[in-house]
């Protein structure tokens, strides 16, 4: 991955040699815009999210769903963070978004949602308040593979717009995991068990950490990581996620 200096090098020159369009949709955008842009439709798309969520597991439920103990998907289980956000559900633009994030070309792209998601929910992410910004890891195969982790580039964003220092190097993926796209919550919680592992010492009491992940889906791999946080000293973690699938 490159460093920022030469990120924002190439940003620059960008700037000056391609046209603007819009990182989600590819929709020409005015030359007064910068480079890195999303058009006002996704970014309107992307920043509405017109449902209410459960605390615990970001799942969609009615206007009136009592979720004080969580949600039919998730009252039953017992996760080690301590409550979750999304930015909208897995749908439209936002999906269109994630999808995008998950190659290479999708660093920008990564970082600009993040800024704009904390600028938008600045109160929900801040809610915990949190001491330092973490991605969930990719095993370093799979980060070769992709050329950068699209949760560290959103953490990235998400802690500049916040003013929370990021800590990308706080956990590892010591075990690289299969896609868990086609499992059951069992195979899930089973395929990220010992995949993670704390790299950074805890010498405070009151350290919380604002777990970040593009999406969520039964809450398996925010568990596993919040679990390693949690034994490490960490006081508490909380979940943000892009969507919840």
């Amino acid at each position: 991955m490159l460093p920022p200096i030469a990120r924002r090098c190439l940003a620059a020159v960008a700037e000056l040699v391609w046209p603007r369009y819009c990182l989600v949709c590819d929709v020409p955008l005015p030359e007064t815009a910068p480079a890195g842009c999303v058009c006002e439709a996704c970014r309107a798309a992307i920043l509405t999210d017109p449902h209410d969520t459960c605390p615990r597991c970001t799942s969609t439920v009615g206007p009136h769903a009592d979720t004080a103990k969580g949600c039919p998907r998730c009252k039953n289980e017992r996760f080690r963070f301590a409550s979750a956000v999304r930015l909208g559900p897995y749908d439209g633009p936002l999906r269109d978004a994630i999808l995008r994030m998950k190659h290479a070309p999708g660093e920008p792209l990564a970082e600009t949602l993040g800024e704009l998601w904390a600028n938008a929910r600045r109160e929900s992410l801040l809610k915990s308040n949190p001491t330092a910004v973490v991605p969930i890891p990719l095993h370093w195969r799979k980060r070769w593979q992709r050329g950068y982790n699209q949760s560290e580039s959103l953490a990235r964003g998400v802690a500049s717009a916040l003013g929370i220092p990021c800590v990308p190097r706080f956990l590892a993926r010591v075990r690289p995991t299969p896609s868990q796209v086609a499992q059951t919550p069992t195979e899930r919680r089973e395929n990220v068990r010992g995949a993670f592992r704390c790299r950074v010492r805890v010498k405070s009491a009151e350290v919380r950490i604002l777990l970040i992940d593009d999406v969520l889906t039964t809450g398996a791999t925010a568990d596993a990581a919040a679990g390693v946080l949690r034994e490490a000293g960490v006081a508490q973690v909380s979940v943000a996620v892009l969507a919840h699938r």
